[in-house]
């Protein structure tokens, strides 16, 4: 099947044909169609037609966005193993769109299409009204070579992860935000908490702050990805690697979940955990699946060497993972001081009651 986008209907128009013949084998987009309307170019359906890509202008102007695309790239792009990956990536981003993940255009999602290519989302779309014919195709060093959108600013954050871990097939990037409410704290989720982001995430890796899309970040990230499959970027959002499309969004669901049950945890009386020697069985599990770990190394009495509840915070000293440190009084305020301001705050309600 010859498929006809928004770059092939440009050429078609700048040709002055004034009628675009196409048959069963031909697909128009829609962004193409788009395009034959408002050059008044007449779409005619004929059976009989012969697929031909459309006619080249006398004097060709440069493909869009200026790269010259060569006709091995555009012969990839238009692969059914591409067009796959073009509609898995929508659907994830129709997901995480629904999840509320991502707010206006924000997030981006990339996968390996070949050697030194790979697909990626467009800039400035929303994730849940993408379509396959926006996705973009860049090279390994993020230079656009297939599709007619921009490609995402971010991508070469996702380069960082491609190069740094060849097992990665695709990469997702979002903004859920109870993993968020963790980056922008500077704060790692604790863990040993639940059995699933052990055995199917792991150890959730914090970054600081560095400016989105930057070569900076992408340094950050690159020594990370090998052991982590789930990195939160501080005051930013969550990057995941996985085996697939799908299975990249899988890692960025499963911490959301995880952060948003520890967040509700601290309501909640208590301080249970998974015990120690417990823990190595989950790392069994997790290495007969084939997953990464930075712990896969570590004894036993390494594992287990801080306490999931309590807070790591420098020389300041934190009680719990969520309640922030209070850096200018280095202490943390104690059972008898809730208590007392309780009993206060109770007080001025019945007598504030007692006055009406």
């Amino acid at each position: 099947m010859t498929l006809i986008s928004q770059k092939e209907a440009t050429d078609f128009v700048k040709s002055g044909a004034r009628e675009f013949r196409y048959n069963a084998d031909i697909r128009v987009t829609p962004g193409a169609k788009d395009i034959f309307n408002e050059a008044n170019v007449k779409l005619v359906f004929d059976a009989a037609a012969t697929v031909a890509a459309p006619a080249a202008p006398a004097n060709p102007a440069p493909a869009a966005l200026g790269s010259d695309y060569s006709a091995a790239d555009i012969a990839l792009w238009n692969s059914p193993e591409a067009n796959k990956i073009k509609a898995e990536i929508c659907d994830i981003g129709r997901r995480i769109w629904a999840r509320e993940y991502c707010d206006g255009n924000g997030g981006n999602i990339s996968a390996r299409l070949g050697a030194d290519r790979f697909i990626c989302t467009p800039t400035g779309v929303s994730k849940g009204f993408m379509t396959p014919d926006m996705m973009c195709m860049v090279d390994g060093k993020g230079k656009q070579c297939g599709g007619t959108w921009k490609r995402s600013s971010e991508i070469t954050t996702h380069m960082a992860i491609f190069h740094s871990t060849p097992e990665a097939v695709s990469v997702c990037h979002a903004h859920p935000v109870h993993a968020g409410a963790f980056a922008i704290k500077g704060m790692q989720p604790p863990p040993r908490l639940i059995p699933e982001l052990e055995v199917f995430v792991g150890t959730v890796a914090y970054t600081p702050y560095k400016t989105p899309g930057s070569p900076e970040i992408a340094a950050e990230i690159f020594p990370l990805a090998p052991k982590h499959q789930s990195i939160l970027m501080g005051n930013h959002g969550v990057i995941c690697w996985g085996k697939s499309v799908e299975d990249a969004y899988f890692k960025m669901e499963i911490t959301d979940a995880y952060c948003r049950t520890v967040i509700l945890a601290q309501a909640i009386p208590g301080s249970a955990s998974i015990p120690c020697d417990k823990l190595p069985e989950l790392l069994t599990i997790k290495k007969s699946l084939g997953l990464p770990d930075d712990r896969y190394d570590l004894k036993p009495a390494g594992l287990c060497d801080v306490d999931p509840w309590v807070q790591m915070c420098g020389s300041h000293g934190c009680s719990s993972p969520v309640t922030p440190c209070n850096p200018m009084t280095n202490a943390t305020t104690s059972d008898s001081e809730i208590e007392a301001l309780v009993q206060k705050l109770t007080n001025e309600i019945m007598a504030n009651l007692g006055k009406k």
